[in-house]
């Protein structure tokens, strides 16, 4: 068995930026069937049923879980964390190592080609991380780089440089992301989103997307221009997209699809654990290190006050939201650092306590100067986040109007609409998820609580120290100084409450008796191989 969630990141912490430091050499350990198209026509096809709401694929411009999920799956990056590990290892690198703090070079592997066939060079390389800057898509995750790269140059074909703005332990990390996938210089525009049809999608990974249809379906099929190490344990991949929880169900209850993965509602999988066996269906856990929270407008609206953001955070139960709603698939977090990672801190429950404080809440708000009860929206988006979250918004709005302090009032939006609105500071407060990037600490921290972070300007959160304390613990490999500012930064974030913490979640997925390899899947880096997974003995 692998090493628990909590062991394999303390051993990340301690050694795995230490061991790039020098180099990231060797090969993937990747197990399975056969690479790129090399017999994956005799294998059987992987169904996979999901009620994600997918939208772009280009990695200038996909920032969630739906998107990262096609792109691990269709292209390449310079490194990537390969399943059950904690450190970068190569993927269409050979090698990549620093030769000074601030530089960091990688040489690609030789007769690399992209699906339709053109070579991928250094070019290519440079192009992607200079598009990705220039783009600077709201939505997208540009800001993964922004602040610590200063440029790339493509120092002959199959060499890479970048160069830093500051010394970053985090950098190689940073390449295993999927916001990372190289795209052909020639085939994508430098200043824009590539459309999202087929023959316009294009990568260098085990799989090709030949059919792109994000509300009904998307079919991966094998690449034959792929020479990494990922096997493919099945012959393709048909991602089923169902409209509505109780549909997914029933697929997998029917043999309709052989993996059903987010996002089931708490109920249905308690009843598929009571029940399945009897249909030939198992529910599959893992340790899992996404995370939700409520996020706040702090530049104007009812919540620009901290005071006021303050008082909310006094309010909330939050095992009540795991217990009531969740059926404790769940678990309780009290900082936006989840439990088993290094300098975890639950400074939210130092600061508010676990059971709601009205009398705290009522003097916070009499402090601002602010008439009750406080008016203000709260949004959520069920088709991304699942139909669990209008129970857990009915649950937060009877939390912070029991005493009579807030009068709340709850709308909901489709995902694509949703991320455009809470970009351009349209809501007052509004739910968001968190699955990582790369299995480190920062992650959990640079994003939200940097001046350049990624939820953008309907956000407007920015604190000259946190962002001080980011460059600091980025900057170097000393663990004990990284966790020390780790720890600052949860404090300041208790304090000015930009955002509420709210729970830590679980992997789970549903199967059919016989499909293996969905196990060696769940690990930290929360995202879903599909190569991995045979489907040859489905019941």
């Amino acid at each position: 068995m692998r090493p628990s969630t909590s062991r394999r990141f303390l051993a990340l912490a301690a050694g795995g930026t230490l061991a790039l430091a020098l180099a990231a050499c060797g090969s993937s350990t990747d197990n399975g069937g056969d690479s790129g198209g090399e017999k994956a026509a005799g294998k059987k096809p992987l169904v996979f049923g999901t009620t994600d709401a997918f939208g772009t694929v280009d990695p200038a411009g996909s920032y969630d879980n739906p998107g990262w999920e096609i792109l691990y799956n269709s292209a390449q990056t310079l490194l990537s964390i390969p399943p059950g590990g904690s450190e970068p290892t190569p993927d269409a690198a050979e090698k990549c190592e620093f030769s000074d703090p601030k530089t960091y070079t990688c040489t690609l592997k030789k007769d690399l080609a992209f699906s339709d066939g053109s070579p991928l060079t250094s070019e290519d390389v440079k192009f992607t991380f200079d598009r990705m800057i220039k783009i600077a898509d709201p939505n997208g995750p540009s800001s993964i780089f922004a602040d610590q790269l200063a440029s790339t140059e493509a120092t002959d074909p199959q060499t890479v440089t970048f160069n830093l703005k500051f010394a970053d332990a985090t950098w190689p990390f940073r390449l295993t992301t999927a916001a990372a996938s190289i795209v052909p210089n020639e085939k994508y525009a430098a200043d824009k989103l590539q459309p999202m049809k087929v023959g316009s999608i294009i990568g260098s990974g085990p799989y090709k997307i030949t059919k792109y249809d994000p509300s009904q379906q998307i079919i991966l099929e094998p690449n034959e221009k792929y020479t990494g190490d990922k096997k493919l344990a099945n012959g393709k991949v048909l991602v089923q997209v169902y409209k509505d929880e109780k549909s997914l169900k029933s697929a997998i209850e029917s043999g309709e699809v052989q993996v059903a993965y987010r996002t089931l509602t708490p109920t249905l999988l308690k009843d598929l654990e009571t029940n399945g066996a009897a249909k030939n269906v198992k529910v599959v856990k893992g340790a899992g290190t996404g995370i939700q929270y409520l996020t706040f407008n702090t530049k104007k609206g009812p919540f620009a006050k901290k005071e006021v953001r303050q008082a909310a955070a006094a309010l909330i139960d939050r095992q009540s939201i795991a217990t009531q709603v969740y059926n404790d698939t769940v678990s309780p977090l009290y900082t936006m650092v989840p439990k088993g990672l290094p300098g975890h801190d639950e400074t939210f429950k130092t600061a508010f306590g676990a059971q709601p404080d009205q009398a705290k809440a009522k003097q916070l708000l009499q402090q601002a100067g602010v008439t009750t009860p406080v008016t203000a929206q709260l949004w959520y988006s069920p088709d991304h986040y699942g139909e669990a979250s209008a129970d857990m918004y009915s649950e937060i709005k009877r939390q912070l109007e029991a005493g009579g302090l807030f009068k709340i009032e709850l709308k909901s939006a489709s995902w694509e609409q949703y991320k455009k609105d809470y970009a351009a500071g349209a809501y007052n407060g509004w739910q968001l998820g968190w699955y990582p990037d790369f299995p480190d600490t920062d992650n959990y921290l640079s994003p939200f609580y940097a001046t350049n972070n990624f939820i953008g300007d309907g956000y407007g959160y920015s604190n000259p120290n946190v962002d001080k304390l980011l460059t600091e613990q980025k900057s170097t490999s000393d663990q004990a100084k990284r966790e020390t500012a780790f720890k600052e930064i949860q404090t300041i974030g208790a304090e000015d409450v930009p955002l509420i913490p709210l729970w830590q979640d679980n992997m789970i997925a549903v199967t059919r008796d016989g499909v293996t390899g969905v196990e060696d899947t769940f690990d930290p880096l929360y995202t879903f191989r599909f190569w991995l997974v045979d489907t040859s003995k489905a019941k």
